[in-house]
């Protein structure tokens, strides 16, 4: 592909960005959505290319995007995923887990219960529903956990996975419930904080227009940096690229390594070769732990601005989200329609059960706002999750927002988009559904037992 097309298609993105940031704006419906402009620009993408308006126009007409555009869009994803997970914990202060415990601990319980329960639910379905009487694949399995917990960028990134599986709809899919989970989350949330405001288990709260867009285009991104970087000697951004660089390069040489040691001391051992199937991204999310442990150590931490990471991370997800849209197959939703609408079902069905019933378990206080923490993300995007916080709880006296940020450092290296999201593919491809979904239940069932003894059964005496 001629390195001009990879020019311009970056050039489209950014100029659909501001399209989708003006159409956001002129139409009360997305803010009320709260969709971000990342993901309006990237349905404009998908509406102008060769599954909309190409199949409007004249035969020979493909859209507005060349395939060569398409192409690199393509390929996006799969790269700029591992700039976002190595950007995850970069410049946070990593405090010790205990400390993280004893202020997110039922958080930390409760969202792994709902993470590992979207496996249970999923592989349920594909081994009694879809696979039997759709002949879908077994990799279906993973969908629910992979678009909702995962949300676009999870879905987008693990692309070349699906294909390596011969289960190339199955990006596709998990976008389309990637999409599907973020609008039912905003709307199912909204009517959960009016029902908790009607029974009384929640004051009214209130919240700003102002807060509201803050919340929906930014995510969990800070103001811009301010002069903490006082080296003139390098740009401030160039710097941080290069710890994100040498985040991704850990990680790199850690799945390398991994990869290297399962073929030679395990595969001849007749052991599977799964490794190789691993993406990229959530060792990189380790890598980026690495390099922010050095920084605590070495003593350059205060170098590292937050915001500026941020800026990073939240342009690479907004070229992510939209070149993903952009080149989403509908074509492949359409084929697979059945078992697309039967998994956002069950996903959306076990995600409200852990609202209205787990919750009331693992929270004895304020169980509301901080079920809905997880609830929010655990239906498509973290943002969602803070949304729904900062709705139900707009002046943070119940803490749920702290403890909402503390869990993602026990959460986020497992699953939503961590080790065993990247895994669970492979594992699937290799073992089949039945064994995964033992394994899943138990890890499911383990977090719901530890969570009832220690936070409800103990809170009870």
């Amino acid at each position: 592909m001629p390195l001009e097309d990879a020019f311009f298609a970056i050039l489209f993105i950014a100029a659909l960005i501001v399209v989708g940031k003006w159409i956001r704006r002129k139409w009360a419906l997305l803010q009320n959505l709260f969709l971000p402009s990342s993901i309006v620009a990237g349905f404009l993408a998908l509406l102008l290319g060769p599954q909309v308006l190409g199949r409007l126009g004249a035969e020979d007409f493909t859209g507005l995007w060349s395939e060569n555009i398409l192409s690199a869009w393509g390929t996006l994803p799969g790269l700029l995923i591992s700039v976002v997970f190595a950007a995850l914990f970069l410049g946070k202060t990593l405090p010790n887990p205990k400390e993280i415990w004893n202020k997110a601990g039922p958080m930390v319980a409760h969202g792994q219960t709902l993470a590992w329960g979207q496996y249970v639910v999923g592989l349920l379905l594909a081994w009694l529903v879809l696979v039997p009487f759709f002949d879908s694949s077994p990799l279906t399995g993973a969908l629910i956990e992979i678009g909702f917990e995962g949300g676009h960028g999870t879905a987008a990134g693990l692309g070349d996975t699906f294909h390596e599986l011969g289960f190339a709809d199955g990006a596709d899919l998990a976008l389309g419930l990637a999409t599907i989970g973020v609008v039912a989350g905003v709307l199912l949330g909204t009517i959960f904080i009016n029902w908790a405001v009607w029974r009384g288990h929640l004051k009214k709260p209130g919240q700003t227009d102002e807060e509201k867009e803050e919340l929906a285009e930014h995510d969990t991104r800070e103001p811009a940096p301010g002069e903490a970087f006082k080296d003139k000697a390098i740009e401030p951004l160039s710097f941080h690229l290069g710890l994100i660089a040498i985040a991704i390069g850990i990680g790199w040489l850690l799945l390398e390594g991994m990869v290297q040691a399962e073929a030679r001391f395990l595969v001849p051992l007749g052991w599977p070769e799964l490794l190789r199937h691993i993406p990229l991204f959530p060792l990189a999310m380790i890598g980026g732990v690495i390099v922010q442990i050095a920084a605590q150590k070495l003593g350059f931490e205060a170098l590292i601005s937050r915001a500026l990471i941020n800026r990073i991370a939240g342009t690479s997800l907004d070229i992510l989200i939209v070149s993903a849209l952009g080149a989403l197959s509908l074509e492949a939703i359409g084929t697979n329609i059945g078992p697309f609408l039967l998994l956002a079902a069950g996903g959306i069905v076990w995600n409200c059960f852990g609202f209205m019933v787990l919750a009331r378990i693992f929270f004895r206080k304020n169980w509301v706002a901080n079920g809905l923490a997880n609830f929010g993300q655990g239906m498509g995007m973290t943002v969602i999750g803070l949304l729904l916080v900062r709705m139900s709880d707009p002046r943070n006296r119940t803490g749920a927002m702290e403890a909402f940020g503390y869990k993602q450092l026990l959460f986020e290296p497992v699953v939503g988009g961590g080790l065993f999201t990247a895994a669970s593919l492979p594992l699937i491809y290799q073992f089949g559904p039945v064994p995964v979904l033992i394994g899943v239940s138990v890890a499911m069932f383990g977090w719901l037992l530890f969570g009832w003894w220690m936070f409800y059964r103990k809170a009870e005496k």
